[in-house]
């Protein structure tokens, strides 16, 4: 349920999951940690999240939010290994983005999405509390009032709301393509460059 394969310089992990509106199991976020390990031993300076269908991520998966997922440690290792990713990290948003979802995106370097994306984090109204750095990271990006608007105040909000808010970078039709365009001077770059300048920009 999770592709990695790499093009033109850029590491690609997709979530192919469109039938289950690529909600999360414990399983995939595992993989998606292992696929990021592997990306950061080897020699990419870039990497593109994106997901397969029209919905980049519901958040858990139903099921297994019923057995506990939504307070395991693997939300909070994915979130920490793509922020700390020695490459730039680029989530390319198919569609809307919701939940637990919201980890692995906020701690990507840059973020575009597709017109017709939708934001939100219901951790209010059902009774969860938000991993400790999806909070922080969200906080960092769009100030402590818009993050109580989207965590506390269950704010739902459109891409062209996200981007004006610093949610999203850029509103593209195709964002993977946009990604490719952003990605572009890292990937012509030295890895020592890439690492150098990432290095001289606070990293949440």
């Amino acid at each position: 349920m999770i592709s990695a394969f790499q093009q033109d310089g850029i590491e690609v992990l997709r979530i192919e999951r469109p039938e289950k509106a690529n909600s999360l199991t414990g399983a995939m976020l595992a993989r998606l940690t292992e696929e990021f390990d592997r990306i950061a031993q080897g020699q990419s300076n870039a990497v593109i999240l994106t997901a397969a269908g029209r919905v980049f991520s519901a958040g858990a998966d139903l099921d297994e939010a019923q057995a506990g997922l939504t307070t395991s440690p693997e939300w909070e290792r994915l979130s920490a290994r793509i922020a700390t990713m020695p490459c730039l990290t680029i989530a390319a948003l198919n569609g809307t983005l919701a939940g637990g979802a919201f980890g692995m995106v906020l701690a990507c370097d840059l973020r575009v999405a597709v017109p017709g994306a939708e934001f939100f984090y219901p951790v209010m109204k059902r009774g969860f509390l938000p991993q400790p750095g999806d909070a922080r990271r969200m906080t960092v990006l769009i100030g402590p009032a818009r993050a109580k608007m989207i965590l506390m105040a269950g704010a739902r909000i459109d891409a062209a709301q996200a981007q004006s808010w610093g949610l999203v970078d850029r509103i593209a039709t195709d964002p993977v393509a946009a990604a490719r365009e952003l990605a572009a001077d890292c990937v012509g770059a030295s890895t020592d460059h890439v690492m150098a300048i990432k290095g001289l920009i606070y990293q949440p």
